[in-house]
Parts: structure tokens; C-alpha cells; sequence
């Protein structure tokens, strides 16, 4: 049988004065433990080790639950202060022009969406000289389109707020985007007494910006200011 190993007068003196680097140390811990059940040999069962090999396994999936609840958390604090920035920008405007021209600039920029459209139900012609004037982002629809467009042929109640990922963007509201919109979030708009539905549509081209199953609090806080400024607008 060979000698066993010696360990070192400096080495040993060390871990003697300091025998907590060995206890912080999981590697060492591991390897110290695997070493003493290979000394008892295989016919003896250490109820000890396999209770710390249980405890450990528990204290790993402790710690990944912990990271994973601290990354939700910076996550939802970044999307929080994305949503107020887009909100104090878009009260900047002084008038309803330069409103719906910062909605899919600066707007868009801070949302990170490649674009912003504003759909409005009337009865009025779509070709309305005053619609054109404000440019792309507005959109004008007959009563009843955007619940068909929400719904899609499917009877999903009147969700505030609907993530999904698109295959082919609707020109009706997109026009030229000069992007390929493949997934969107609809923001349903409650423009008041007496007045037709709106909708605010966030588009993006990655498919997976927008999807089911994502949480929608942000989102419907922003869509609720922004029917509450077109109020306004409109009144």
C-alpha cells in the first residue's frame, strides 16, 4: 500500500488557523465527504451524507429561486421606468399634432417598439383631409373593427390589454412601416361617453416582444393614461 500523502507544516498550520475556508469551500466540502464514505466502505450506508446531499440539493434550488425572484424584480423596475419616461414624454405635446408625431418618434424610441398606431372607430370618411394631416400613425376604421380585430373570430371578452404574435400585418393600421411587424401588443381604448372605441397598437418585428402569457399590469397603466389624454384631446 502506498504512504499517505503528507501535508505540508505551512499548509497544515493554515487550515488549522483557518478551518472556516474549508467550510466555505463546496468543492472541498464535496470531496472531503466523497473521501471519508469511500473509508467506510461500500457496505455501509452514511444516512448522514445522503441528509446533507438532500439539504445541499434543497439549498441550490433555494439559491436559483432566489436569483430568479431578484432578476423579476430589476426586470419589472426596468419596465416601470420605461412606461413612466413614455408617459412624461408623451404629455410633453401642446397640441394634438405634435401628440400623435411623438407617439411613434420619441415615444416608440423609449417603448423599444418599431411602431405606434392609433386606431379610431367613425363614421366619418377615411379620407378626411384633417386624418391625413396627422400623418401614418392615425388610423380610421368603421364601427365594430376593432373588436374584430381583437377577436379575430373568437369570442375573448373585452381584454384591455392583447399580446400576440403576428404572421401577417393588417395594412389597414400599419400602412408603410418599413418594418415587418410580426408581434403586437392592442391597448383597447374607453374614449368616453358617447364616443367610439379606440385602440393603441404597440408593433414590433421581433415575434417574440410581444407574446401570450406576459404580464400586462405595465401595459394597461400606460394605455389607461393615454385614454385619458385623448380625452382631453378630443373634448
Amino acid at each position: 500500500m502506498s504512504d499517505p500523502a503528507v501535508i505540508d507544516d505551512d499548509l497544515r498550520e493554515k487550515l488549522l488557523s483557518q478551518p472556516e475556508t474549508i467550510l466555505d469551500d463546496q468543492d472541498l466540502m464535496r470531496a472531503l465527504i466523497a473521501a471519508n464514505e469511500r473509508a467506510m466502505g461500500a457496505n455501509i450506508v452514511d444516512m448522514r451524507g445522503i441528509a446533507m446531499e438532500r439539504l445541499e440539493a434543497r439549498l441550490d434550488r433555494l439559491e436559483e429561486t432566489h436569483r430568479s425572484v431578484i432578476a423579476a424584480a430589476y426586470e419589472n423596475l426596468a419596465g416601470m421606468n420605461i412606461i413612466h419616461r413614455a408617459i412624461l414624454r408623451m404629455l410633453d405635446p401642446a397640441d394634438f399634432a405634435e401628440f400623435m408625431k411623438e407617439l411613434d418618434g420619441e415615444v416608440a424610441e423609449i417603448l423599444r417598439v418599431d411602431c405606434v398606431r392609433l386606431v379610431l372607430e367613425t363614421v366619418q370618411d377615411d379620407k378626411n383631409p384633417a386624418v391625413k394631416k396627422l400623418g401614418a400613425v392615425l388610423s380610421t376604421a368603421e364601427p365594430g373593427f376593432i373588436d374584430e380585430y381583437l377577436n379575430q373570430g373568437r369570442d375573448t371578452g373585452q381584454r384591455p390589454v392583447t399580446l400576440r404574435q403576428v404572421r401577417e400585418q393588417d395594412e389597414s393600421i400599419y400602412g408603410e412601416t418599413g418594418f415587418w411587424v410580426r408581434s403586437e401588443a392592442c391597448l383597447r381604448l374607453d374614449l368616453g361617453e358617447g364616443r367610439l372605441p379606440g385602440m393603441l397598437v404597440l408593433g414590433a418585428e421581433d415575434p417574440h416582444q410581444f407574446k401570450p402569457g406576459q404580464g400586462t399590469d405595465l401595459l394597461a397603466f400606460f394605455g389607461g393614461v393615454f385614454e385619458r389624454a385623448m380625452r382631453r384631446w378630443l373634448s
